[in-house]
């Protein structure tokens, strides 16, 4: 990828600045002890529309308040108003093609105490081309991941924490320097959370299976997407409990889904074949479902995408 998208512009503040302007002091408090959250949303192009859709927008905005409230942030703007400051951001550097945008909220103060409360934030987002975040065309080789995912009442997943991410890079980072794609991380009591920045599913004997919230993932959007288009579209049965680690050798198919990996066929774990070792039937139709809604080209989930030109 170029770095042509830095010259463009982002949203600081209260104002739109060059990329190259919006900078924040070393001293910055978030900087220095990782108090923000932030999310990840995707806008995909498509080219006969001469469209660019930004996928579930409202849905992303108000995880990122609920982010907010957990971690004592102040947020300056209503979701409506977000949407707006993006879609303006998104005409403002034009991009024809799929868009990933990354708005933060974070502590902004020059300040080294140790604490949430009365420290100044800012929101900001920023945007640059993104195509595939992994290579999924012969599915993930994965491991489990030695490194356990923080449950609630330490670093709760299901804010979307700048600083809790430690926990996702040094468990990505391990599995790549291993040879794997990527990683599946367990909870402290041996359950398996979620990949190591996705959401997980398996099917075993035709039924959909994913782990709960309180096996301390993140509430994933795409999740619940998947979990529409299985009961809307396939009318797979599904079940929502805690995995054993084992179960996931024994799995018919495995696949991460999220905003950046969107849905991303798993056909290894810990060196054991997933089915037959290739792209399940259930994940391929899951895709091609996928795809067409977010590229709104499936009428029947227009509600899912919020177009940027007029």
């Amino acid at each position: 990828m170029t770095r042509d998208w830095l010259q463009g512009e982002a949203f600081m503040g209260e104002d739109f600045v060059p990329l190259a302007q919006a900078q924040v002091n070393i001293a910055t408090h978030a900087l220095n002890y990782g108090t923000g959250c932030f999310e990840g949303i995707r806008a995909y192009w498509n080219a006969e529309h001469e469209q660019l859709y930004v996928l579930k927008m409202r849905e992303h905005y108000q995880r990122l308040q609920a982010s907010a409230r957990i971690l004592k942030l102040q947020l300056a703007y209503t979701v409506d108003e977000l949407g707006e400051i993006t879609l303006e951001l998104l005409r403002r550097n034009g991009y024809r093609q799929d868009v990933y945008i990354r708005p933060l909220l974070f502590k902004s103060a020059p300040e080294i105490s140790l604490k949430l409360t009365g420290v100044a934030d800012t929101f900001a987002v920023f945007c640059m081309p993104l195509g595939d975040y992994l290579d999924t065309s012969a599915g993930l080789k994965c491991c489990t991941s030695s490194w356990v995912r923080l449950n609630d009442n330490a670093l709760p997943a299901r804010a979307k924490a700048t600083g809790a991410y430690i926990n996702a890079c040094l468990a990505s980072d391990d599995a790549r320097q291993s040879g794997f794609d990527e990683a599946i991380v367990l909870t402290a009591d041996g359950h398996v959370s979620e990949g190591a920045s996705a959401n997980l599913f398996l099917v075993r004997e035709g039924t959909l299976i994913t782990s709960p919230v309180s096996d301390s993932i993140l509430e994933g959007i795409t999740r619940q997407a998947v979990l529409e288009l299985a009961a809307e579209e396939l009318q797979v049965p599904i079940e929502v409990r805690s995995i054993d680690r084992t179960e996931l050798y024994v799995a018919d198919e495995l696949f991460f889904c999220g905003t950046g990996v969107q849905i991303a066929p798993i056909t290894s774990v810990d060196h054991r074949l997933i089915g037959d070792g290739k792209p399940g039937k259930i994940t391929r139709e899951l895709q091609r479902l996928y795809f067409a809604a977010v590229r709104g080209n499936n009428p029947k989930y227009a509600s899912w995408v919020v177009p940027v030109y007029q």
